[in-house]
């Protein structure tokens, strides 16, 4: 057609031409005159058909060189993959219809709806992509729901395209697993042999069979016998023999072996094994016997060996007598036995207490009754944690046998360690941070009353150096509580912004005193290092417990006291895109200012690598170590937003040489309020004093401290000694400027009072004194404008603290 059309073109063309010569002719009379006017035309269509050509060729090369992205899109539509194309734009040029399904064309990868650990690993195999074209790495993904493998290919003529492949990860179902070992080359091994296989669900329903049941059931070994009820495929006779319905008596009488697929560890001991679960059917022909299991049947085949070392469920048999004929390797990965070697009798494997009550029920049920129960007992390798142990008498194999049925319960026992290695260091924290609070009410008692005391004494007086005395010893008591609370992590900090080496500078001498002339303190530190916000106290005590926890590895390393060694302390700069190449799940991304301690002490064991952290774990002798050290190192770390690692170096011969702890510290950009607080806190130390404070204690010892120092500065303090008593004084119509109050105290607490203080005098100033931290308080009590003070505080610290509060500018909520 389209042809047809250019030839007629070309004709009304030609006879346009041919009309316009003979025009020129017949007006001019001249033939120079016309042939110059052909001549011309002739030259003027030679151009424009050059010119045509020259344009056509271009567009067809455009259009051939054009993707048809229709041929894509049909090419990578492949079953249970989900597959995009994304250009060097991150832009979705293509998906096929799992890719849609599973995320949307709203979507294109490295930007899926995934979770934020998914999301780093995307970018970083995109990255990977674009410069190694096709790195091999492989991803995996999740969101709430599912989990995908993910990998990204560089392609296209310009490498200007990514291919992205997704799988899905399916979860690993016994059942489904079953299904394909019955129903695949497995199943038509077992069939091959006379052995017909039906996985049965609960309620009585066909899941799958093999096509040996198939065949003699249907007819059609192709045949899906799924839904049909399985008891209505089989007939017995009055000899209580098992046929097939199909085949009738004219068939060969069949052996039914049931094995229920539960869990015994999912029921208790004594609770029998549940009739409404999928269980496995097999159906022998009366002359197939099992290879070693008994009788005439004894070594002919070893096919039903096969098909339980597939299960994921422990079993083993025994005969009638309780020797051991065979068993799986989730029974013996369950019963700790090793190799394929089992032990002549069950017995063997349980603790010589359970010996007895294991050989007697397996007598029991191999010489009664086809029936199954349950035993507990405990085995060799777990003789602390009792396990059920699933028995089931088993009749038609030949003798008489006992089936055994023994979870794997490795990973079970290893998480219910954990949750109750948890709950133990909760119940520590929780009583830690109990007598801790109870203890700094009476710490401020006795730093308060020696602060009043040394007010009337001077230096050279004869009680002078005996109140100091007392009160040094005071804050030593002060700083243990201080380490309760911070392994429980319920240390109240007061975070400064500051930056690591003026810390370590500030220690340095009391390092070097503490680790003695043999061993080396070295000390280096990185430039441009971020500023990290921390209470500076409590970094000195984290870089001191580190100091001697070296010093003492590095001693019981060899040569006692004069043993010599090195410990290095470092600051490093670590950014965002470091903490994303480390692929960590435990430190989020962003900038960290690091603190490395190493030393050369021999390093830490591997088996107790990761308990050096609990509270009152010591490898150290007995009356030389608290196992306080490290444990509040780590609360301390933890409670100032930081993380902290510990591991062993090894030196250029491969052996551990010392023991490193890295501490990320997060780093700090300084804010507004940052710059309000300063302010605040120069406006409170020129504050003049004076007004009237509500004092709220029902410590009679801590009250009498708190009113004495704020007297002093010249406030007019009524007192209370409880929440009910402070309450009523405002309702009474008292006017006060700032109330201080305990948090927890008998009948109405300290946070109660103030609410209901609040519906009376909105704006009145509260200031809570506690031992608890700050923060927990401040996450657990919603009232504005709310003050703290720690416990225990000196005479001058909660007048100074008062003076901040009434100036306007304390720093509360």
């Amino acid at each position: 057609m389209a042809e047809s059309r250019r030839l007629l073109d070309g004709l009304a063309v030609a006879a346009a031409v041919l009309a316009s010569i003979g025009l020129v002719d017949f007006a001019t009379g001249s033939w120079t005159v016309t042939l110059a006017f052909a001549s011309g035309l002739t030259v003027l269509g030679l151009i424009a058909f050059a010119a045509a050509r020259y344009q056509a060729a271009p567009a067809e090369q455009a259009q051939a060189a054009s993707p048809d992205w229709s041929v894509t899109v049909a090419a990578i539509e492949q079953p249970g993959q989900a597959i995009a194309i994304t250009d060097r734009a991150n832009r979705l040029v293509c998906a096929n219809a799992a890719f849609e399904l599973w995320f949307g064309s709203g979507h294109a990868p490295p930007r899926l709806p995934v979770d934020g650990a998914s999301s780093e690993l995307l970018t970083r195999l995109a990255r990977g992509a674009w410069r190694d074209g096709n790195s091999g790495e492989v991803a995996t993904i999740a969101d709430e729901e599912r989990s995908w493998t993910a990998e990204a290919t560089r392609a296209g003529r310009g490498d200007d395209y990514l291919i992205w492949r997704f799988g899905p990860i399916l979860r690993n179902e016994p059942l489904v697993a079953m299904t394909k070992h019955i129903t695949g080359m497995f199943g038509r091994i077992l069939g091959a042999a006379g052995i017909c296989v039906a996985l049965v669900g609960g309620d009585g329903t066909i899941r799958a069979v093999n096509p040996a049941f198939a065949r003699r059931a249907n007819g059609d070994e192709e045949a899906s016998m799924a839904g049909q009820e399985f008891v209505s495929l089989l007939r017995s006779d009055e000899r209580e023999r098992i046929f097939f319905a199909r085949e009738g008596a004219k068939g060969t009488p069949q052996t039914l072996v049931h094995v229920p697929l539960s869990d015994p560890a999912e029921r208790g001991p004594e609770e029998p094994v549940p009739s409404d679960g999928p269980s496995l059917m097999m159906l022998l022909d009366a002359g197939v016997g099992l290879g070693g299991w008994g009788g005439e049947a004894r070594g002919q085949t070893p096919q039903l060996e096969a098909l339980l070392e597939q299960l994921p469920l422990g079993l083993a048999m025994t005969d009638r007598d309780g020797h051991f004929l065979f068993a799986n390797p989730a029974f013996r990965r369950a019963a700790g036995v090793e190799g394929k070697n089992l032990p002549p009798y069950p017995s063997d494997i349980v603790i010589p207490r359970d010996k007895t009550a294991m050989s007697d029920a397996v007598r029991r049920f191999g010489q009664g009754a086809a029936n199954s129960g349950d035993i507990a007992v405990r085995l060799r390798v777990e003789p602390d944690d009792p396990v059920s142990l699933g028995l089931a008498g088993v009749r038609g194999l030949g003798e008489a046998a006992v089936l055994l049925s023994l979870a794997d319960t490795t990973e079970e026992t290893r998480l219910k360690r954990q949750v109750a290695q948890a709950t133990k260091m909760q119940a520590v924290g929780q009583l830690a941070g109990g007598v801790a609070h109870d203890f700094n009410n009476v710490l401020t008692a006795i730093i308060g009353y020696c602060d009043l005391m040394l007010l009337r004494h001077t230096p050279g007086d004869s009680d002078y150096d005996d109140i100091q005395q007392i009160k040094a010893n005071s804050n030593r008591a002060a700083s243990l509580t201080r380490q309760l609370l911070a392994f429980s992590r319920q240390q109240t900090l007061q975070p400064e912004v500051l930056q690591l080496p003026d810390v370590l500078s500030e220690v340095g001498q009391l390092l070097k005193r503490l680790l003695g002339a043999k061993i080396t303190l070295k000390v280096t530190h990185d430039r441009n290092l971020g500023a990290v916000r921390a209470d500076p106290r409590q970094l000195e005590q984290v870089i001191i417990n580190l100091a001697v926890n070296a010093r003492d590895a590095i001693q019981s390393s060899g040569g006692g006291e004069t043993a010599s060694g090195t410990l290095s302390f470092a600051t490093r700069r670590v950014e965002a895109k470091d903490i994303r190449r480390m692929g960590s799940e435990i430190i989020p991304a962003g900038d960290y200012t690091v603190l490395i301690a190493e030393d050369t002490g021999g390093g830490i064991p591997t088996e107790v690598l990761g308990n050096i952290f609990e509270p009152f774990f010591t490898t150290k002798e007995q009356g030389k170590g608290t196992g306080l050290g490290l444990s509040t190192v780590y609360g301390i770390v933890k409670q100032s937003g930081g993380f902290i690692f510990a591991s062993n170096t090894k030196g250029s011969d491969g052996r551990v040489k010392g023991a490193r702890f890295t501490i990320y510290l997060p780093v700090h950009t300084m804010t507004e309020d940052d710059v309000a607080k300063a302010e605040a806190e120069e406006e409170a130390r020129n504050w003049s004093g004076g007004g009237r404070v509500l004092l709220v204690e029902d410590e009679d010892m801590v009250r009498a401290v708190a009113e004495r120092a704020l007297t002093r500065q010249g406030y007019d303090v009524v007192t209370a000694s409880d929440g009910d008593e402070g309450l009523e004084l405002v309702k009474a119509g008292e006017e006060f400027d700032l109330v201080v109050s305990d948090v927890v105290m008998p009948s109405m607490d300290g946070p109660a009072m103030a609410r209901e203080i609040r519906k009376l005098q909105p704006r009145l100033p509260i200031l809570f004194m506690s031992g608890y931290a700050e923060e927990q308080l401040r996450n657990e009590i919603d009232i504005e404008a709310m003050h703290f003070i720690a416990k225990p505080f000196s005479v001058q610290q909660i007048a100074d603290k008062a003076a901040g509060v009434l100036s306007g500018k304390g720093q509360g909520r």
